[in-house]
């Protein structure tokens, strides 16, 4: 996984270049400070699916390209059979399959999700993310507890939850297992994805 990371922070800081993007452009392009840019795009601070894609956005490539090195290329359909998909490791180890990596102009991103429980996180606020469009959240298994601006729900196994992103949301497992889901992030009719 790490040299994932740096493969993807390779790609970014190369199209950078190559373009002739200022790091103070990507920071803006990505909603942050050029000094926290710049420090993830030094590797010190871990790359969030929603950094990648206003990365990617802003470079003119699918997210895709930058988590691989390829550009998408199906344009009919994409099949990714159980337990497959495109490895992605996010924060508090947190873990997404990407089930249509390949598709060419997606209009929605369609992940399997893993949870991790964590017994220090079941007392404390929920970390509130923000992206436009939609999101759509199926449990597969397990409990999440869903915290949306200031409220929060429980959900379990066959719970179902749309929802506009672009709002605070956050979530994390609960009852002493992983929290497995099918998450699909409906990216908005401009194609734009702000959040963090």
């Amino acid at each position: 996984m790490e040299s994932q990371r740096e493969e993807m922070i390779t790609r970014i800081r190369t199209l950078r270049e190559d373009l002739g993007i200022s790091t103070a452009q990507m920071a803006e392009a990505t909603g942050r400070t050029v000094e926290q840019y710049e420090a993830q795009e030094a590797g010190s601070e871990d790359l969030s699916f929603t950094f990648l894609y206003k990365a990617a956005r802003r470079l003119g490539v699918d997210v895709i390209e930058l988590l691989t090195g390829e550009s998408p290329h199906l344009t009919h359909y994409s099949i990714v059979r159980k337990g497959e998909g495109l490895h992605i490791r996010r924060r508090a180890g947190f873990e997404y399959l990407h089930q249509a990596p390949f598709f060419k102009n997606k209009f929605c991103e369609p992940f399997i999700v893993t949870a991790p429980y964590l017994e220090e996180e079941q007392n404390r606020p929920i970390h509130l993310s923000r992206h436009r469009g939609q999101e759509l959240d199926y449990i597969i298994s397990g409990r999440l507890r869903f915290a949306y601006e200031d409220r929060v729900e429980e959900l379990g196994p066959g719970d179902t939850l749309l929802y506009d992103s672009g709002r605070g949301h956050g979530m994390i497992a609960t009852g002493g297992e992983p929290c497995v889901f099918l998450a699909i992030v409906i990216k908005p009719a401009d194609g734009d994805s702000d959040g963090d």
